[in-house]
């Protein structure tokens, strides 16, 4: 039996598990995917990782893993990026400031072929370089995973009409950029900015559409979940990298420390 794929596990409510990668390298992807995660969200956003790069990372993940799968973020609702990233063979695509319906729908008809989208067709890596050209045009219709970001104000106000939209596979919110955009930036845990989140996940929820949310402090974890969010980002490879090293520190010192002190005695 086939393990479910991430769209499915979405569709299906199965919270997955999903970590953030921003180092533009193939062993940063590859090393990820070994540990047992439902995806990696590789971002271009705000990085200087470039195509060639991430089909790279690509087939690290690929080769690290059967079960871990790869979205992208990409920098915006642009259909000619987006189709670029989808022939590389990436499971789906992350999209920010989706702000009404109307993008989402553009966004959905970018990832589709004719008669149903406007996808280009080309015979590039997510076709196994044309050997199966045909049947991959032919099915690939509504298999890529579709994620809209929710971080403006207008988005907030059209989250349902958003996550209603045929094609949506979920709904996510960027903590930083709504918290920017409602003029509380960084008050992640006040009651406001929690309640601004609820209005995501009741909209997202009201249209049966799962709701998911980025915390680079894993201690959030059991907070997310409880709130209602039906999957999570949780880390950051950099700020991972950094708390390690940090601990590291921390623990060397204590240790010097402690070995001084043994020898004054």
């Amino acid at each position: 039996m086939m393990e479910p794929t991430l769209k499915e596990k979405l569709a299906s409510w199965d919270h997955p598990l999903g970590t953030w990668i921003s180092i533009g390298h193939p062993v940063v992807a590859e090393a990820t995917a070994t540990l047992d995660l439902d995806f990696v969200l590789l971002d271009t956003e705000h990085t200087t990782t470039s195509l060639e790069t991430v089909e790279e990372m690509q087939r690290g993940v690929e080769a690290a893993s059967d079960s871990t799968e790869t979205v992208v973020r990409v920098p915006w609702n642009d259909p000619v990026r987006l189709k670029r990233v989808l022939d590389i063979g990436v499971a789906g695509v992350m999209v920010p400031m989706i702000e009404t319906g109307s993008e989402a729908e553009d966004l959905v008809r970018s990832l589709r072929y004719p008669p149903d989208g406007d996808r280009g067709i080309a015979s590039g890596r997510a076709t196994t370089y044309g050997r199966e050209f045909e049947s991959y045009v032919a099915n690939a219709n509504g298999t890529i995973l579709t994620i809209a970001q929710i971080e403006t104000r207008q988005g907030l106000e059209n989250a349902r009409e958003i996550a209603g939209v045929d094609g949506i596979d979920a709904l996510f919110v960027g903590p930083a950029d709504l918290s920017g955009a409602l003029d509380m930036f960084g008050e992640w845990q006040s009651p406001e900015f929690e309640a601004h989140l609820d209005r995501v996940l009741e909209a997202g929820h009201a249209a049966g559409t799962p709701v998911g949310t980025l915390t680079t402090d894993t201690a959030a974890i059991d907070a997310h979940l409880e709130q209602g969010f039906d999957f999570l980002i949780a880390g950051k490879d950099t700020s991972l990298l950094m708390d390690g090293i940090e601990d590291v520190i921390d623990r060397y010192d204590a240790a010097l420390t402690e070995a001084s002190s043994a020898e004054q005695d």
